[in-house]
Protein backbone atom coordinates (compact mmCIF):
# COMPACT_ATOMS: atom_id res chain seq x y z
CA UNK A 1 0.00 0.00 0.00
CA UNK A 2 1.36 3.63 -0.07
CA UNK A 3 1.35 3.77 3.87
CA UNK A 4 3.51 0.81 3.89
CA UNK A 5 5.49 2.21 1.02
CA UNK A 6 5.70 5.41 3.04
CA UNK A 7 6.76 3.46 6.10
CA UNK A 8 9.18 1.25 4.21
CA UNK A 9 10.95 4.88 2.36
CA UNK A 10 11.25 6.44 5.90
CA UNK A 11 13.55 3.91 6.93
CA UNK A 12 15.29 3.30 3.98
CA UNK A 13 15.85 6.67 2.75
CA UNK A 14 16.25 10.33 3.85
CA UNK A 15 12.22 10.65 3.69
CA UNK A 16 9.40 9.43 1.37
CA UNK A 17 8.67 11.58 -1.84
CA UNK A 18 5.15 11.05 -3.66
CA UNK A 19 7.40 9.53 -6.61
CA UNK A 20 9.30 7.53 -4.22
CA UNK A 21 6.36 6.26 -2.52
CA UNK A 22 4.34 5.15 -5.90
CA UNK A 23 7.74 3.61 -7.29
CA UNK A 24 7.67 1.26 -3.99
CA UNK A 25 4.21 0.21 -3.70
CA UNK A 26 4.02 -0.60 -7.64
CA UNK A 27 7.29 -2.90 -7.40
CA UNK A 28 7.77 -3.60 -4.17
CA UNK A 29 10.44 -3.31 -1.56
CA UNK A 30 12.76 -5.68 -2.55
CA UNK A 31 12.74 -4.75 -6.16
CA UNK A 32 13.29 -1.42 -5.25
CA UNK A 33 16.11 -2.31 -3.02
CA UNK A 34 17.74 -4.04 -5.76
CA UNK A 35 17.73 -0.66 -8.18
CA UNK A 36 19.20 1.13 -5.23
CA UNK A 37 22.28 -1.13 -5.73
CA UNK A 38 22.30 -0.96 -8.94
CA UNK A 39 22.65 3.05 -8.74
CA UNK A 40 26.00 4.72 -9.31
CA UNK A 41 27.65 6.23 -6.12
CA UNK A 42 27.19 10.36 -5.79
CA UNK A 43 30.39 11.69 -4.75
CA UNK A 44 30.78 14.57 -2.10
CA UNK A 45 33.97 15.30 -2.92
CA UNK A 46 32.85 15.66 -7.00
CA UNK A 47 30.93 18.88 -4.81
CA UNK A 48 33.75 20.18 -3.01
CA UNK A 49 36.16 20.52 -6.32
CA UNK A 50 32.89 22.02 -8.09
CA UNK A 51 33.08 24.80 -5.24
CA UNK A 52 36.31 24.66 -5.50
CA UNK A 53 37.00 25.55 -8.91
CA UNK A 54 34.83 28.54 -8.61
CA UNK A 55 37.10 30.43 -5.76
CA UNK A 56 40.43 32.22 -7.06
CA UNK A 57 43.39 32.96 -4.91
CA UNK A 58 44.17 31.14 -1.90
CA UNK A 59 40.51 30.74 -0.59
CA UNK A 60 39.66 26.63 0.01
CA UNK A 61 36.61 25.08 0.61
CA UNK A 62 36.11 24.26 4.34
CA UNK A 63 33.29 22.71 6.58
CA UNK A 64 30.14 24.54 5.05
CA UNK A 65 30.67 23.49 1.77
CA UNK A 66 30.73 19.66 2.97
CA UNK A 67 27.56 20.04 5.25
CA UNK A 68 25.86 22.06 2.13
CA UNK A 69 27.03 18.63 0.06
CA UNK A 70 25.34 16.47 3.10
CA UNK A 71 22.18 18.44 2.46
CA UNK A 72 22.56 18.78 -1.55
CA UNK A 73 22.62 15.00 -1.79
CA UNK A 74 20.22 13.77 1.23
CA UNK A 75 17.55 15.73 -0.37
CA UNK A 76 18.45 14.88 -4.12
CA UNK A 77 20.61 12.43 -4.67
CA UNK A 78 19.38 9.26 -6.78
CA UNK A 79 21.27 6.86 -4.58
CA UNK A 80 19.17 7.22 -1.65
CA UNK A 81 19.76 4.15 -0.10
CA UNK A 82 23.26 4.48 -0.14
CA UNK A 83 23.37 8.21 1.23
CA UNK A 84 21.17 6.76 3.75
CA UNK A 85 23.35 3.69 4.64
CA UNK A 86 26.49 6.21 4.75
CA UNK A 87 24.65 8.40 7.28
CA UNK A 88 23.97 5.09 9.78
CA UNK A 89 27.54 4.22 8.73
CA UNK A 90 29.37 7.78 9.64
CA UNK A 91 27.21 7.57 13.24
CA UNK A 92 29.24 4.89 13.99
CA UNK A 93 32.65 5.08 12.15
CA UNK A 94 32.63 8.81 13.90
CA UNK A 95 34.96 11.77 12.37
CA UNK A 96 33.88 15.27 13.69
CA UNK A 97 34.67 18.80 12.77
CA UNK A 98 34.05 19.70 15.87
CA UNK A 99 37.99 18.02 16.33
CA UNK A 100 40.09 21.07 14.86
CA UNK A 101 42.43 19.70 12.74
CA UNK A 102 39.83 17.72 10.91
CA UNK A 103 37.70 20.92 10.46
CA UNK A 104 40.88 22.17 8.50
CA UNK A 105 40.68 19.12 6.11
CA UNK A 106 37.13 19.64 4.67
CA UNK A 107 37.96 18.03 1.39
CA UNK A 108 39.57 14.93 3.03
CA UNK A 109 36.07 14.72 5.19
CA UNK A 110 34.50 14.55 1.99
CA UNK A 111 36.42 11.89 1.02
CA UNK A 112 35.90 9.44 4.29
CA UNK A 113 32.09 9.98 3.50
CA UNK A 114 32.75 8.75 0.43
CA UNK A 115 34.49 6.30 1.43
CA UNK A 116 31.55 5.14 3.32
CA UNK A 117 29.25 5.28 1.31
CA UNK A 118 31.30 3.24 -1.67
CA UNK A 119 31.78 0.09 1.23
CA UNK A 120 27.73 0.91 2.13
CA UNK A 121 27.10 -1.74 -0.81
CA UNK A 122 30.66 -3.74 -0.50
CA UNK A 123 31.82 -6.10 2.15
CA UNK A 124 32.54 -4.87 5.94
CA UNK A 125 35.73 -6.20 6.08
CA UNK A 126 36.76 -3.69 3.32
CA UNK A 127 34.68 -1.24 5.46
CA UNK A 128 37.05 -1.82 8.39
CA UNK A 129 40.09 -1.08 6.11
CA UNK A 130 38.39 1.84 4.76
CA UNK A 131 38.06 3.16 7.85
CA UNK A 132 41.40 2.22 9.60
CA UNK A 133 43.67 3.38 6.54
CA UNK A 134 41.64 6.87 6.25
CA UNK A 135 43.59 9.45 7.05
CA UNK A 136 41.05 11.89 8.54
CA UNK A 137 40.59 9.10 10.95
CA UNK A 138 44.25 8.78 11.38
CA UNK A 139 44.03 12.37 12.46
CA UNK A 140 40.45 12.05 14.80
CA UNK A 141 41.67 9.08 16.93
CA UNK A 142 45.18 10.21 16.30
CA UNK A 143 47.50 7.44 14.82
CA UNK A 144 48.59 9.03 11.63
CA UNK A 145 52.43 9.07 12.36
CA UNK A 146 52.11 6.68 15.60
CA UNK A 147 55.53 5.63 15.91
CA UNK A 148 56.69 2.20 17.49
CA UNK A 149 57.75 1.73 20.88
CA UNK A 150 60.99 3.13 21.65
CA UNK A 151 62.54 3.85 25.44
CA UNK A 152 59.89 5.36 27.23
CA UNK A 153 57.78 5.82 24.25
CA UNK A 154 54.58 3.60 23.65
CA UNK A 155 52.51 3.83 20.69
CA UNK A 156 49.04 5.87 20.97
CA UNK A 157 46.40 3.36 21.76
CA UNK A 158 43.41 5.47 20.87
CA UNK A 159 42.25 3.81 17.78
CA UNK A 160 43.45 0.49 19.18
CA UNK A 161 40.62 1.02 21.93
CA UNK A 162 37.51 2.29 20.24
CA UNK A 163 38.22 0.41 16.67
CA UNK A 164 37.34 -2.29 19.46
CA UNK A 165 34.96 -0.55 21.52
CA UNK A 166 33.09 1.07 19.11
CA UNK A 167 33.79 -0.01 15.63
CA UNK A 168 33.94 -4.03 15.45
CA UNK A 169 33.28 -6.11 18.97
CA UNK A 170 32.19 -3.69 21.38
CA UNK A 171 33.07 -3.89 25.26
CA UNK A 172 31.30 -7.01 26.15
CA UNK A 173 30.82 -10.78 24.59
CA UNK A 174 27.63 -11.02 22.96
CA UNK A 175 25.60 -14.07 21.91
CA UNK A 176 24.28 -14.11 18.28
CA UNK A 177 21.15 -12.44 19.02
CA UNK A 178 22.57 -9.47 21.30
CA UNK A 179 21.95 -10.95 24.94
CA UNK A 180 24.93 -10.76 26.57
CA UNK A 181 27.52 -13.84 27.73
CA UNK A 182 27.59 -13.98 31.53
CA UNK A 183 29.80 -15.54 33.65
CA UNK A 184 29.05 -15.83 37.40
CA UNK A 185 26.05 -13.40 36.77
CA UNK A 186 28.17 -10.47 34.80
CA UNK A 187 28.98 -10.07 31.24
CA UNK A 188 32.47 -11.01 30.01
CA UNK A 189 34.78 -8.27 28.49
CA UNK A 190 36.37 -8.91 24.67
CA UNK A 191 39.17 -7.43 25.50
CA UNK A 192 41.56 -6.30 27.83
CA UNK A 193 44.26 -3.80 28.49
CA UNK A 194 46.83 -6.21 27.35
CA UNK A 195 44.99 -6.28 24.14
CA UNK A 196 44.71 -2.49 23.32
CA UNK A 197 48.96 -2.97 23.90
CA UNK A 198 48.97 -5.23 21.18
CA UNK A 199 46.65 -3.85 18.84
CA UNK A 200 48.19 -0.40 19.40
CA UNK A 201 51.73 -1.55 18.02
CA UNK A 202 50.15 -2.61 14.87
CA UNK A 203 48.74 0.66 13.94
CA UNK A 204 51.98 2.35 14.24
CA UNK A 205 53.88 3.65 10.54
CA UNK A 206 51.23 5.10 8.90
CA UNK A 207 51.16 8.33 7.59
CA UNK A 208 50.10 10.54 4.53
CA UNK A 209 49.85 8.26 1.01
CA UNK A 210 52.70 9.56 -1.52
CA UNK A 211 54.91 8.18 -4.23
CA UNK A 212 57.93 7.35 -1.52
CA UNK A 213 58.36 6.61 2.03
CA UNK A 214 60.93 8.94 3.34
CA UNK A 215 60.82 10.32 6.69
CA UNK A 216 59.76 13.78 5.34
CA UNK A 217 57.07 12.81 4.00
CA UNK A 218 55.83 10.86 7.33
CA UNK A 219 56.21 13.96 9.41
CA UNK A 220 54.00 15.92 6.70
CA UNK A 221 56.41 17.27 4.64
CA UNK A 222 56.36 17.19 0.70
CA UNK A 223 52.51 16.94 0.73
CA UNK A 224 50.94 15.05 -2.04
CA UNK A 225 47.89 16.99 -3.35
CA UNK A 226 45.60 13.98 -2.33
CA UNK A 227 46.53 12.61 0.58
CA UNK A 228 43.57 14.72 2.25
CA UNK A 229 41.18 11.36 1.12
CA UNK A 230 44.01 9.06 -0.41
CA UNK A 231 44.63 5.45 2.06
CA UNK A 232 47.52 5.99 4.23
CA UNK A 233 50.44 3.73 3.55
CA UNK A 234 53.06 2.16 6.27
CA UNK A 235 56.38 3.63 6.72
CA UNK A 236 58.66 0.63 7.62
CA UNK A 237 60.93 2.56 9.81
CA UNK A 238 58.58 3.82 12.23
CA UNK A 239 56.43 0.72 12.53
CA UNK A 240 56.85 -2.06 15.45
CA UNK A 241 58.01 -5.32 14.47
CA UNK A 242 58.14 -6.32 17.93
CA UNK A 243 55.10 -9.47 18.05
CA UNK A 244 51.99 -8.97 19.06
CA UNK A 245 49.56 -9.96 20.73
CA UNK A 246 45.62 -9.39 21.07
CA UNK A 247 42.47 -11.07 21.46
CA UNK A 248 43.81 -14.50 21.59
CA UNK A 249 45.90 -13.80 18.29
CA UNK A 250 49.88 -13.32 18.58
CA UNK A 251 51.27 -11.49 15.49
CA UNK A 252 54.99 -12.94 14.53
CA UNK A 253 58.15 -10.12 15.60
CA UNK A 254 59.51 -8.55 12.07
CA UNK A 255 55.97 -8.28 10.06
CA UNK A 256 55.07 -5.93 7.81
CA UNK A 257 52.51 -2.97 8.34
CA UNK A 258 50.31 -4.15 5.53
CA UNK A 259 50.72 -7.80 7.08
CA UNK A 260 50.13 -6.71 10.65
CA UNK A 261 47.00 -5.06 9.84
CA UNK A 262 45.47 -7.50 7.71
CA UNK A 263 45.99 -10.13 10.80
CA UNK A 264 44.52 -7.36 12.92
CA UNK A 265 41.24 -6.67 10.83
CA UNK A 266 40.48 -10.19 9.93
CA UNK A 267 40.50 -11.15 13.57
CA UNK A 268 38.34 -8.09 14.33
CA UNK A 269 36.05 -9.32 11.10
CA UNK A 270 35.85 -12.64 12.51
CA UNK A 271 35.08 -12.33 15.61
CA UNK A 272 32.08 -13.85 16.78
CA UNK A 273 30.80 -9.97 18.39
CA UNK A 274 31.06 -8.42 15.60
CA UNK A 275 28.26 -9.38 13.49
CA UNK A 276 25.54 -8.81 16.71
CA UNK A 277 27.59 -5.48 17.62
CA UNK A 278 27.52 -3.70 14.30
CA UNK A 279 23.64 -5.33 12.84
CA UNK A 280 22.27 -4.08 16.11
CA UNK A 281 23.57 -0.27 15.85
CA UNK A 282 22.21 -0.86 11.95
CA UNK A 283 18.68 -1.83 12.75
CA UNK A 284 18.55 1.08 15.57
CA UNK A 285 19.59 3.61 12.86
CA UNK A 286 17.49 2.45 10.27
CA UNK A 287 14.18 0.62 11.85
CA UNK A 288 13.75 0.10 15.79
CA UNK A 289 16.09 1.60 18.80
CA UNK A 290 14.91 -2.51 20.48
CA UNK A 291 15.11 -4.81 17.80
CA UNK A 292 13.79 -8.30 19.29
CA UNK A 293 16.38 -10.70 19.56
CA UNK A 294 14.98 -12.92 17.18
CA UNK A 295 15.35 -10.05 14.62
CA UNK A 296 19.00 -9.40 15.21
CA UNK A 297 19.17 -12.91 15.38
CA UNK A 298 18.26 -13.24 11.89
CA UNK A 299 20.15 -10.03 10.76
CA UNK A 300 23.28 -11.57 12.68
CA UNK A 301 23.10 -15.01 11.00
CA UNK A 302 22.79 -13.08 7.13
CA UNK A 303 26.45 -11.31 8.29
CA UNK A 304 27.66 -14.83 8.90
CA UNK A 305 26.81 -16.05 5.81
CA UNK A 306 24.81 -14.51 2.81
CA UNK A 307 23.34 -17.70 1.89
CA UNK A 308 26.35 -18.18 -0.75
CA UNK A 309 29.14 -18.60 1.82
CA UNK A 310 30.26 -14.73 1.98
CA UNK A 311 30.65 -13.08 5.65
CA UNK A 312 30.05 -9.37 6.10
CA UNK A 313 28.05 -8.93 2.81
CA UNK A 314 26.52 -5.08 3.57
CA UNK A 315 23.80 -5.55 0.45
CA UNK A 316 22.64 -9.14 2.33
CA UNK A 317 22.96 -6.87 5.40
CA UNK A 318 21.08 -4.20 4.57
CA UNK A 319 18.13 -6.44 2.99
CA UNK A 320 17.78 -8.37 5.78
CA UNK A 321 17.56 -5.24 8.30
CA UNK A 322 15.04 -3.55 6.12
CA UNK A 323 12.83 -6.80 4.73
CA UNK A 324 12.36 -8.82 8.15
CA UNK A 325 8.99 -9.01 9.55
CA UNK A 326 9.67 -7.42 12.58
CA UNK A 327 11.07 -4.21 10.29
CA UNK A 328 7.81 -4.74 8.01
CA UNK A 329 5.12 -4.93 10.71
CA UNK A 330 3.88 -1.52 11.83
CA UNK A 331 3.65 -0.10 15.47
CA UNK A 332 5.39 -3.71 17.38
CA UNK A 333 5.46 -2.58 20.97
CA UNK A 334 8.62 -1.00 22.13
CA UNK A 335 10.00 -1.22 18.30
CA UNK A 336 9.48 2.69 17.80
CA UNK A 337 12.62 5.14 17.43
CA UNK A 338 12.71 8.96 17.53
CA UNK A 339 13.58 10.63 14.48
CA UNK A 340 16.93 12.30 14.86
CA UNK A 341 16.68 16.32 14.24
CA UNK A 342 18.98 15.70 10.86
CA UNK A 343 16.32 13.14 9.51
CA UNK A 344 13.33 15.31 10.45
CA UNK A 345 14.66 18.49 8.25
CA UNK A 346 16.21 16.11 5.27
CA UNK A 347 12.13 14.78 5.28
CA UNK A 348 10.67 17.79 4.89
CA UNK A 349 12.79 18.85 2.36
CA UNK A 350 12.33 15.71 0.49
CA UNK A 351 9.02 16.05 0.94
CA UNK A 352 8.04 19.04 -0.47
CA UNK A 353 10.95 18.66 -3.11
CA UNK A 354 13.02 21.99 -1.86
CA UNK A 355 15.79 23.17 -3.88
CA UNK A 356 18.26 25.19 -3.49
CA UNK A 357 18.32 28.27 -5.18
CA UNK A 358 21.70 28.63 -5.62
CA UNK A 359 22.06 25.12 -6.01
CA UNK A 360 24.53 24.33 -3.06
CA UNK A 361 21.87 24.02 -0.46
CA UNK A 362 23.40 26.75 2.20
CA UNK A 363 22.38 24.65 5.04
CA UNK A 364 25.54 25.34 7.40
CA UNK A 365 26.31 24.84 11.37
CA UNK A 366 22.77 23.58 13.13
CA UNK A 367 24.72 22.45 16.06
CA UNK A 368 22.65 25.07 18.68
CA UNK A 369 19.80 23.28 20.31
CA UNK A 370 17.92 26.62 21.12
CA UNK A 371 17.76 28.44 17.63
CA UNK A 372 18.79 25.76 15.43
CA UNK A 373 18.15 21.72 15.17
CA UNK A 374 20.80 20.65 17.98
CA UNK A 375 22.87 18.36 15.59
CA UNK A 376 24.43 18.94 12.43
CA UNK A 377 26.06 16.06 10.17
CA UNK A 378 30.10 15.06 10.88
CA UNK A 379 29.53 18.09 14.07
CA UNK A 380 29.46 14.82 17.07
CA UNK A 381 30.74 15.72 19.99
CA UNK A 382 33.53 13.18 20.29
CA UNK A 383 33.97 9.57 19.09
CA UNK A 384 30.83 8.39 20.92
CA UNK A 385 28.10 9.76 18.05
CA UNK A 386 25.62 12.51 19.27
CA UNK A 387 24.19 9.56 21.53
CA UNK A 388 25.00 6.17 22.81
CA UNK A 389 23.22 3.23 21.38
CA UNK A 390 22.77 1.92 24.95
CA UNK A 391 21.29 5.16 26.11
CA UNK A 392 18.60 4.82 28.61
CA UNK A 393 16.46 8.17 29.46
CA UNK A 394 16.69 8.23 33.09
CA UNK A 395 13.03 8.02 35.35
CA UNK A 396 10.62 6.90 31.91
CA UNK A 397 8.27 4.31 31.12
CA UNK A 398 11.26 3.76 28.55
CA UNK A 399 13.83 2.83 31.50
CA UNK A 400 11.09 1.10 33.44
CA UNK A 401 10.43 -1.04 30.77
CA UNK A 402 14.21 -2.10 30.09
CA UNK A 403 14.12 -0.27 26.72
CA UNK A 404 16.75 2.14 25.27
CA UNK A 405 16.28 5.11 23.19
CA UNK A 406 19.68 6.51 21.60
CA UNK A 407 18.02 9.84 20.26
CA UNK A 408 16.87 10.72 23.39
CA UNK A 409 20.09 11.30 24.56
CA UNK A 410 19.53 15.02 22.95
CA UNK A 411 16.44 15.71 23.50
CA UNK A 412 15.40 18.30 26.34
CA UNK A 413 13.90 21.31 26.61
CA UNK A 414 16.32 23.65 24.77
CA UNK A 415 16.16 21.03 21.90
CA UNK A 416 12.37 20.57 21.97
CA UNK A 417 11.94 24.51 22.04
CA UNK A 418 14.61 25.02 19.08
CA UNK A 419 13.82 22.22 16.92
CA UNK A 420 10.18 24.19 17.14
CA UNK A 421 11.37 27.41 16.02
CA UNK A 422 13.89 26.53 13.56
CA UNK A 423 10.58 24.45 11.70
CA UNK A 424 8.00 27.35 12.13
CA UNK A 425 10.48 29.49 10.36
CA UNK A 426 11.35 26.69 7.51
CA UNK A 427 7.80 25.70 6.19
CA UNK A 428 7.06 28.80 5.52
CA UNK A 429 10.11 30.72 4.62
CA UNK A 430 12.53 28.12 3.44
CA UNK A 431 16.36 26.63 5.01
CA UNK A 432 19.76 27.74 4.90
CA UNK A 433 21.46 30.86 4.48
CA UNK A 434 19.00 34.08 3.43
CA UNK A 435 16.52 30.87 3.67
CA UNK A 436 17.81 30.21 0.08
CA UNK A 437 16.36 26.17 0.00
CA UNK A 438 12.67 26.91 -0.29
CA UNK A 439 10.15 24.07 -0.80
CA UNK A 440 7.16 23.38 -3.52
CA UNK A 441 3.96 23.46 -2.13
CA UNK A 442 2.38 23.78 -5.36
CA UNK A 443 0.25 20.28 -4.59
CA UNK A 444 -0.38 21.03 -1.09
CA UNK A 445 -1.84 24.87 -1.77
CA UNK A 446 -4.16 22.93 -4.53
CA UNK A 447 -5.42 21.40 -1.98
CA UNK A 448 -5.69 24.26 1.10
CA UNK A 449 -9.83 24.75 0.33
CA UNK A 450 -10.09 20.61 0.67
CA UNK A 451 -8.77 19.63 4.05
CA UNK A 452 -9.39 16.21 4.52
CA UNK A 453 -7.18 15.79 1.40
CA UNK A 454 -4.70 17.86 2.31
CA UNK A 455 -4.18 16.28 5.87
CA UNK A 456 -4.40 12.72 3.69
CA UNK A 457 -1.46 14.24 1.80
CA UNK A 458 0.30 15.00 4.82
CA UNK A 459 -0.26 11.92 6.75
CA UNK A 460 1.59 9.80 3.52
CA UNK A 461 4.46 11.76 3.13
CA UNK A 462 5.29 12.61 6.88
CA UNK A 463 3.32 9.84 9.29
CA UNK A 464 4.04 7.04 6.44
CA UNK A 465 0.14 6.46 6.52
CA UNK A 466 -0.47 6.04 10.16
CA UNK A 467 -1.70 9.13 11.39
CA UNK A 468 -4.30 8.51 14.15
CA UNK A 469 -8.08 10.19 14.32
CA UNK A 470 -6.99 12.36 17.63
CA UNK A 471 -3.91 14.06 15.29
CA UNK A 472 -5.90 13.77 11.80
CA UNK A 473 -9.07 15.93 13.88
CA UNK A 474 -6.51 18.22 15.43
CA UNK A 475 -4.81 19.69 12.02
CA UNK A 476 -8.50 19.82 10.70
CA UNK A 477 -9.09 22.01 13.18
CA UNK A 478 -6.59 24.19 12.56
CA UNK A 479 -7.07 24.29 9.31
CA UNK A 480 -10.73 25.40 9.27
CA UNK A 481 -10.00 27.89 11.99
CA UNK A 482 -7.93 29.74 8.83
CA UNK A 483 -10.79 30.64 6.48
CA UNK A 484 -10.14 31.37 3.22
CA UNK A 485 -12.22 34.53 1.66
CA UNK A 486 -14.44 34.34 -1.21
CA UNK A 487 -12.52 35.35 -3.83
CA UNK A 488 -12.86 38.57 -5.78
CA UNK A 489 -11.14 40.57 -8.33
CA UNK A 490 -9.36 42.66 -5.86
CA UNK A 491 -8.21 39.82 -3.06
CA UNK A 492 -6.50 37.45 -4.92
CA UNK A 493 -3.54 38.30 -3.35
CA UNK A 494 -5.92 37.92 0.18
CA UNK A 495 -6.91 34.33 -0.56
CA UNK A 496 -3.71 33.08 -1.79
CA UNK A 497 -1.96 33.69 1.99
CA UNK A 498 -4.81 32.16 3.37
CA UNK A 499 -4.44 29.47 1.19
CA UNK A 500 -0.45 28.85 2.23
CA UNK A 501 -1.28 29.67 5.39
CA UNK A 502 -3.19 26.93 6.12
CA UNK A 503 -0.46 24.34 3.99
CA UNK A 504 2.85 25.99 6.77
CA UNK A 505 -0.05 25.19 9.81
CA UNK A 506 -0.82 21.84 8.47
CA UNK A 507 2.81 20.75 7.63
CA UNK A 508 4.44 22.27 10.79
CA UNK A 509 1.85 21.05 13.40
CA UNK A 510 2.10 17.45 11.89
CA UNK A 511 6.08 17.67 12.53
CA UNK A 512 5.78 19.00 15.64
CA UNK A 513 3.72 16.03 16.47
CA UNK A 514 4.76 13.12 18.53
CA UNK A 515 3.13 10.67 16.31
CA UNK A 516 6.19 12.35 13.49
CA UNK A 517 8.65 12.60 15.98
CA UNK A 518 8.36 8.69 16.94
CA UNK A 519 9.29 6.18 13.77
CA UNK A 520 7.17 3.37 13.83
Amino acid sequence: TPAAASRFLAQATFGPTMASINTVATGGAEAWIKAEFAKPLTLHRAFMDMVQATYTGDDKVNQDQMLQSFWKQAASADDQLRQRVAFALSEIFVVSFQDGKISENAHGVAGYYDMLSQNAFGNFRDLLQGVSTHPMMGIYLSFLRNQKESGTRVPDENFAREVMQLMSIGLYQLNPDGSAKLANGKPIDTYSHDDVEGMAKVMTGMSWAGPDKSDNRFNGGNADPDRDWKPMQFYPGFHSTAEKRFLGVTVPAGGSGESDLKIALDTLFNHPNTAPFICRQLIQRLVSSNPSPAYLARVTAVFANNGAGVRGDMKAVIKAVLLDTEARTYNVAGKQKIREPIMRLANWMRAFNAKSASGRYKINNTDDPLASLGESPLRSGSVFNFYRPSYVPPNTSISAAGLVAPEMQIVAEPSVTGYLNYMREAVAKGAGDEREVKPDYTAEIALADKPEQLVDRINLLLTNGNMSAALRGQLLAGINAIAIPAATATNAAAVANAKNNRVYATVFLAMASPEYLVQK
